[in-house]
């Protein structure tokens, strides 16, 4: 009977790890090693996405995959787990965690599924004697991200602003906060440093209540300013003068002339 293409990949990865004549690089890797590359497979994949590069996407999607069975590796070899503990665990997660589908319980609304989703991980959290709802979060999160998850997580059993205004105004708040800081007679770092994060904090959770993810939000405001920059820099080529011989305002026309070819596209 011929392999299946997953039975092909964990093969293969069993090889790379052969005592005797796996790939020497793959062999000295472990649990720790590896895991920059998983993130950075995982930031390739939603680069991919953003990008609409949609022939890309298997391709990165497989390199992401990849990690999991080397993870799965690694555990095997220990004696810990193997790839099928992995999906059969995630199977059964899945299939709790979706009452409304595998059972009889009826959810019409996403916002049902939402509340319904949150409670049944306070059950799981319980189980595990885990006595707050953030004990979950990893720390190693990107802090955008992980700012948001806390938000969501502290939101869900009723810590949060009632409207729009309210975390607004919470956001102007800090930055006021950020100021009184800045323009302290004596300036000191790690408070400005405090405040900064109070600051970028509140504005995560203004993202959030306007529906917006945050990480992907600055990622898009990266490339905007990235794609105007670089517009900036041709018009100075073109105007025969490196970019340090214009001054602010004559870099300033530029960059509202970048804006505006922007948005004719």
């Amino acid at each position: 009977m011929a392999q299946s293409a997953l039975e092909q990949l964990l093969n293969i990865m069993s090889a790379l790890r052969d005592p005797a004549d796996g790939c020497p690089w793959d062999k000295a890797q472990d649990f720790h090693s590896i895991v920059p590359f998983t993130l950075e497979e995982a930031y390739e994949v939603a680069d991919a996405i953003e990008r609409e590069a949609w022939d890309e996407l298997p391709g990165e999607l497989g390199d992401l995959l990849f990690q999991v069975v080397f993870y799965c590796q690694l555990a095997k070899e220990r004696g810990m787990f193997d790839f099928d503990e992995v999906t059969r665990r995630i199977c059964r997660k899945l299939t709790e965690r979706h009452p409304h589908v595998f059972s009889d319980m009826s959810l019409s609304s996403s916002d049902e599924v939402r509340v319904n989703w949150e409670q049944l991980k306070a059950g799981e959290r319980a189980a595990r004697q885990q006595f707050s709802v953030l004990d979950d979060i990893p720390r190693a999160l990107p802090a955008l991200t992980r700012a948001g998850k806390i938000q969501k997580r502290v939101a869900a059993v009723g810590f949060d602003w009632d409207n729009l205004n309210d975390v607004l105004a919470k956001v102007h708040e800090e930055i006021d906060e950020v100021m009184a800081e800045a323009n302290a007679k004596e300036r000191v770092t790690s408070r400005i440093e405090d405040e900064m994060g109070d600051l970028l904090f509140a504005v995560v959770n203004l993202s959030r209540h306007l529906g917006v993810e945050p990480e992907q939000a600055l990622r898009r405001g990266n490339d905007k300013f990235s794609r105007r920059f670089s517009s900036v820099e041709q018009q100075a080529r073109d105007s025969g003068r490196e970019m340090t011989q214009h001054s602010l305002a004559e870099l300033e026309v530029y960059w509202q002339q970048a804006k505006v070819a922007e948005q004719k596209n």
